[in-house]
């Protein structure tokens, strides 16, 4: 089973990804960097939040693993 812990270390770095791209398809998207950012952070809290739920809901889910 999947510790907690592990569990937001693998959102905090999935987060910092989502967070760049995000940034860049803000910024296309607006043409301003502030607007961009301000929609990269927003969508990184909600993103954040989230995948810790669904990382916490499937590691309890034991369809499809083989215990050893």
């Amino acid at each position: 089973m999947e510790t907690p812990r592990r569990s937001l270390l693998k959102a905090v770095i999935w987060n910092i990804i989502g967070l760049i791209c995000m940034s860049l398809v803000g910024l296309v998207a607006t043409g301003s960097v502030a607007l961009g950012g301000a929609m990269a952070l927003v969508n990184a809290a909600m993103g954040f939040a989230l995948y810790l739920v669904y990382e916490r809901i499937w590691a309890r889910i034991s369809w499809g693993r083989h215990h050893v």
